[in-house]
């Protein structure tokens, strides 16, 4: 099962402190990590936009492998508690550094670099090695290793080519509605108002063939709140409840993704 999901930037709005908004962001990266979701969308929810440039900006932080950080985030304001942030260690993070242990087939993250009128890709063994792809200067790119150690040369590989979860993409979207309209697939809304979720409902999603987006409202709307109207405007939708008789008057955003993800993926593997 192909899972994304669509998170509101107004998630943040319950934490007042950077530290405890980048705490949060963590959590829900690690969340989408260990779920293999495909892609984050981040969609407008409330008027205070920096903080959705906050989540985009430490989802992709933590999405990219340890040793490309430095060259593509420079020092900012919004990466300054990043040392409370969790590891996600997906595949792609595991790079060697000694070139000797790279095999052929071997695939790799790594960032385009031009020295002396040549383009090389450093994959963070300490050695670049020359590239011939159309990736520009500066740009993250992946490759997989043609040959292995001593030779070492790399082409251009698509995501969709590994066989392995290779991490999330993060997408930023004006609205809630805009997600919905553009996706192609299967939608779950989730909401306390939806019809709670039973094997068998689960199951049209779990073996389906269509990648599923999994949609989550804001700490003060609902996603029907948040949508109006338009609602039924929207395409192969269904509200479900994750949390049928919860005690709490409210689920928080970390909790509902964790919950709900683990709910599918017990059901996926069942």
């Amino acid at each position: 099962m192909k899972l994304s999901v669509a998170i509101p930037e107004s998630a943040l709005s319950d934490e007042s402190l950077k530290i405890d908004k980048t705490r949060k962001i963590s959590v829900l990266a690690r969340a989408c990590a260990i779920f293999k979701i495909d892609t984050i969308y981040v969609y407008q929810e409330g008027t205070n936009k920096s903080e959705g440039g906050l989540m985009i900006m430490i989802l992709k932080y933590l999405e990219t492998p340890q040793f490309l950080r430095r060259r593509l985030f420079p020092i900012m304001n919004d990466l300054k508690y990043s040392g409370v942030l969790h590891p996600l260690k997906i595949p792609s993070h595991n790079t060697p550094v000694n070139a000797k242990k790279i095999k052929t087939g071997d695939i790799r993250e790594g960032i385009v670099v031009s020295q002396k009128g040549k383009k090389f890709v450093d994959v963070g063994i300490n050695q670049l090695i020359q590239y011939y792809g159309d990736t520009s200067n500066g740009k993250r790119v992946t490759v997989r290793f043609k040959e292995g150690y001593p030779k070492l040369s790399v082409k251009d590989i698509d995501k969709s080519e590994i066989p392995t979860y290779w991490g999330y993409s993060v997408k930023e979207r004006a609205n809630l509605f805009s997600v919905l309209s553009e996706w192609k697939g299967n939608i779950i809304i989730t909401s306390r108002k939806g019809k709670p979720i039973s094997n068998e409902i689960l199951s049209k999603y779990t073996k389906s063939d269509e990648p599923t987006l999994v949609v989550f409202g804001s700490p003060e709307r609902g996603v029907h709140e948040i949508i109006g109207g338009r609602m039924n405007k929207v395409q192969n939708a269904k509200s479900l409840n994750f949390f049928p008789n919860q005690a709490t008057e409210t689920v928080r955003l970390e909790e509902a993704l964790l919950g709900t993800l683990s709910i599918l993926n017990a059901q996926s593997t069942s």
